[in-house]
C-alpha cells in the first residue's frame, strides 16, 4: 500500500507502543504517540497524518471526544476511537463528533486493519462528494455553507452506521436483544437522515441549474392524501397525533406533479413533527375546490420568531430557536421552488411557543394546459 500516516493518541504508553507495533506490522507509518489533547492538535498540525487513532480517556483538560471534534473541525482528518468504553452515552457523544469508527479494546489485528481501511475509504467518499457539491452553481458564501453542512451531516450518520455495525458484528454474543434492536434502529435512522440530505442537495442542484420542471399527471387527491398519512404514521412518537381532514372528490383526478407534491408536503409534515419536540397534534387538511387545491399543515410546536419569517424560504436559513433540532435549512427553500413551479402560493401563520401553520394553494390545471 502507499504510505499511510497514523497518529496515536493514548494515555497508556505501553498500550500505545503495542498499537504502534501492530500498525507497523500491518504496513502503516506511525508519525507520533501523544497522551494529551492539545499535544494531539499540535502533532496533527505538524505531521498531517492520514488518520488518528484516539483513546477517549486521555490526559489534560480535553478528553478524546473533544479532541476528535477539534481535529474534524480544523483539519478534516478522519478519527477512529480505540477505547474500552462502550456505554450508550459515550457512544452517542462519539457519534456527534463525526468519527469514522469505534474499536473496543482488546482488539484484533484484522479488526484494526479493516476499520482503518473502511475509515479511509469513507473519508475519500466524503471528499469526492464535497468536490461534486462544489460544482453546484451557488454563490461563494452559500457554497461554503452547503459544503460545511453536508460534510458534517453526512459524517454523523455514517459514524452511527459504522459504530453500530461494528458492535453488532464483533460483540454479537455480548449484546442483549434490547441492545441489538437499539443498534439496528440507530442504523435505520442514520440511513434515513443520509437519504434526506442527499435528496435535498440533489433538489437544490436541480433548482439552481433550472432543471427542475413541472411534470403533472392525473392524481386522485383523496387516495394520495391517505397514502401520504399512512407513510408518516411511522415517524410519530407516542407524544404526537396526526389528524387528517379531507374535503375532496374521490371520483375525480386532477393534474398535479406527484413528485414535487411529495417534496412540498413531505417537508411540511416532517417539519411539523420535528419542530414539535414536546408532541401535540399535527393537523393536515386537504381541500379541493373547483379552481384550486388547498393543503394546510399545522402543529403545536416551537413556532417561528417574527424576525425569521422574512427569510423563511431562503436556503440555509434556520430560526434562532431551533436549539439542538437537526436540519440543513434547505427544506423550505425547496418547498417554495416546488410551489412556484405549480404556479401556486404558500403562506405561514406562527406564534412562538404555540405552533405554526403552512397553507399551500395550487391552481387546478387542465390536462391540455401548456405548462412550459
Amino acid at each position: 500500500m502507499s504510505e499511510i500516516k497514523v497518529l496515536i493518541v493514548e494515555d497508556e504508553l505501553l498500550i500505545a507502543k503495542g498499537l504502534a507495533r501492530k500498525l507497523q506490522k500491518l504496513g502503516y507509518t506511525v508519525v507520533g504517540i501523544v497522551s494529551f489533547g492539545d499535544k494531539a492538535l499540535e502533532q496533527v498540525r505538524e505531521t498531517q497524518p492520514d488518520l488518528v487513532l484516539m483513546d477517549i480517556v486521555i490526559k489534560g483538560e480535553m478528553d478524546g471526544i473533544e479532541t476528535a471534534e477539534k481535529i474534524n473541525e480544523c483539519f478534516n482528518i478522519p478519527v477512529i476511537y480505540v477505547t474500552a468504553y462502550a456505554d450508550d452515552s459515550t457512544l452517542e457523544r462519539a457519534e456527534q463528533t463525526g468519527s469514522y469508527g469505534y474499536i473496543l479494546k482488546p482488539y484484533k489485528d484484522r479488526e484494526l486493519h479493516a476499520t482503518i481501511k473502511l475509515a479511509l475509504r469513507k473519508h475519500q467518499t466524503q471528499l469526492e462528494m464535497q468536490k461534486n457539491l462544489a460544482n453546484v452553481q451557488l454563490s461563494k458564501e452559500e457554497k461554503s455553507r452547503l459544503l460545511s453542512i453536508a460534510s458534517h451531516d453526512l459524517r454523523t450518520p455514517l459514524s452511527a452506521i459504522q459504530m453500530s455495525s461494528d458492535l453488532l458484528e464483533n460483540y454479537d454474543q455480548k449484546l442483549t436483544s434490547e441492545k441489538k434492536i437499539k443498534h439496528f434502529q440507530r442504523i435505520k435512522s442514520a440511513i434515513k437522515n443520509m437519504n434526506q440530505l442527499l435528496e435535498d442537495v440533489l433538489m437544490l442542484s436541480l433548482t439552481e441549474s433550472g432543471k427542475m420542471v413541472l411534470q403533472p399527471a392525473p392524481l386522485n387527491l383523496k387516495q394520495y392524501g391517505s397514502d401520504l398519512i399512512d407513510n408518516f404514521q411511522v415517524l410519530l412518537t407516542e407524544k404526537h397525533q396526526l389528524e387528517f381532514n379531507c374535503n375532496c372528490n374521490s371520483d375525480q383526478d386532477i393534474m398535479l406533479d406527484e413528485k414535487l407534491l411529495n417534496h412540498i408536503l413531505g417537508n411540511l409534515l416532517s417539519n411539523a413533527i420535528k419542530y414539535s419536540p414536546e408532541g401535540g397534534t399535527i393537523h393536515f387538511d386537504l381541500i379541493q375546490e373547483s379552481q384550486k387545491v388547498i393543503f394546510r399543515v399545522g402543529d403545536e410546536g416551537i413556532g417561528l420568531p417574527p424576525e425569521y419569517k422574512a427569510k423563511l424560504f431562503q436556503s440555509f436559513e434556520r430560526a434562532a430557536n431551533v436549539g439542538d433540532i437537526k436540519g440543513t435549512g434547505l427544506g423550505l427553500s425547496i418547498v417554495k421552488q416546488a410551489v412556484d413551479l405549480h404556479r401556486g402560493e404558500i403562506s405561514v401563520e406562527s406564534e412562538v411557543g404555540k405552533g405554526t401553520t403552512f397553507t399551500v394553494t395550487i391552481p387546478v390545471l387542465e390536462s391540455s394546459e401548456n405548462l412550459s
